[in-house]
């Protein structure tokens, strides 16, 4: 397999790079701190193209393939991870499902402005009482004329305050079990919808999370995505797809852990020499530089394998497991690289570790990868 890069993908690389440098990396601290959200750098962002990076330019995407997603999905997150998830919900968990399985109305409505970037997604799947067990949905759906009738509760949904429309799985006919649960595409603002508020979070700060509550809240038919009954597939099959951004945004935060590390033990002084001189510093350095390439290559060859439209369950989620332990991992090497000045904001490595953690657990925790990597292995 060849990783090689395209002149195209070598220059989204580059871009995705300068814009971090220059645009993200500045207010980064401060927006951890205060829990804001990066409103004008997600404007900004879609105005370059990065919030429908895979989609057809047919639907006013940018036409981009999987690999040059990863490849800006690790330059944002090695600067923000918070960034990053934004970017990785409209792309991977919205806009991809979609064009996939969205109605001509669908699209034409809705996709194109979540593709330019003037629309933000998010993806409401997780209940109270569904979480990595997606098939529990208390959330119902009954249909009223033209319209359904949405009650319930989702909670966890990054972007829950920020995004304009939110895909919601609902029961739609509980005899059926998994088989019952449909899709819906509901606006911000629909009577009946709201979201709680923000959760004040160990990580990923900048990207606002809540939950979102239902009452009599009624969505137009035409509103349904795929089939009524097909909502559990769309969900698993959209995540299969979502793993791989969230592996990149796990290999991002553990990329920018061993590049601060680097820059840091070759300034700092200790014992007459630079830490960079000591063996116990150099061996950390470079048991995280081997880690950080191996989760590189699982996640590079998962998007490969799903550019060329081959099966890639297994090795999306052999990618999210791997890359999300590595960040945490590495995060943790890069504090103690740093002693006590890793235990403060403004050397920037706490926030990799508190940021590090959530990878492995949304979007499927590491636990359900090793299920899902297990049965894949034991097949007939």
């Amino acid at each position: 397999m060849n990783f090689e890069l395209t002149e195209d993908q070598s220059l989204i690389q580059q871009s995705a790079r300068e814009f971090a440098e220059t645009e993200i990396a500045p207010t980064v601290i401060e927006r951890d701190k205060k829990a804001e959200f990066p409103t004008d750098i997600i404007k900004k962002l879609g105005e370059l193209g990065f919030l429908g990076m895979m989609v057809s330019p047919e639907y006013d995407g940018a036409g981009l393939d999987t690999l040059s997603y990863v490849l800006a999905m690790i330059e944002i997150s090695k600067v923000d991870a918070s960034v990053g998830v934004i970017m990785s919900v409209n792309n991977s968990l919205v806009c991809y499902g979609l064009e996939k399985w969205g109605s001509d109305y669908i699209k034409n409505n809705y996709l194109r402005p979540l593709a330019k970037g003037e629309k933000l997604g998010a993806f409401a799947l997780s209940e109270p009482e569904a979480g990595s067990d997606a098939t529990q949905q208390h959330t119902t759906a009954v249909k009223d004329g033209n319209h359904w009738v949405i009650n319930g509760m989702k909670n966890w949904i990054t972007n829950g305050h920020s995004a304009d429309y939110f895909l919601v799985m609902a029961q739609t006919d509980r005899e059926k079990a998994h088989h019952g649960i449909t899709t819906f595409l509901v606006e911000k603002g629909t009577p009946g919808f709201d979201h709680g508020v923000k959760e004040d979070k160990l990580g990923i700060r900048s990207s606002d999370t809540s939950s979102l509550t239902f009452e009599n809240c009624r969505v137009p038919e035409e509103n349904i995505v795929w089939e009524i009954g097909k909502g559990f597939n769309f969900a698993m099959n959209t995540l299969n797809g979502g793993r791989i951004g969230i592996a990149a945004q796990a290999v991002g935060i553990a990329e920018g852990a061993l590049d601060a590390a680097r820059k840091y033990a070759k300034t700092r002084k200790a014992f007459g020499t630079e830490i960079a001189n000591h063996q116990a510093v150099q061996f950390k350095i470079a048991d995280m530089a081997v880690k950080v390439d191996a989760a590189k290559l699982l996640t590079l060859q998962a998007a490969a394998l799903k550019d060329a439209g081959q099966k890639y369950l297994k090795e999306a989620a052999m990618a999210k497991l791997y890359a999300s332990k590595v960040a945490v991992e590495c995060a943790l090497e890069a504090i103690q690289i740093h002693g006590g000045y890793g235990y403060v904001r403004e050397y920037h490595v706490e926030r990799f570790l508190r940021d590090a953690k959530i990878t492995e657990i949304y979007e499927g925790t590491s636990e359900i990868q090793r299920i899902v990597i297990a049965r894949e292995l034991l097949k007939d």
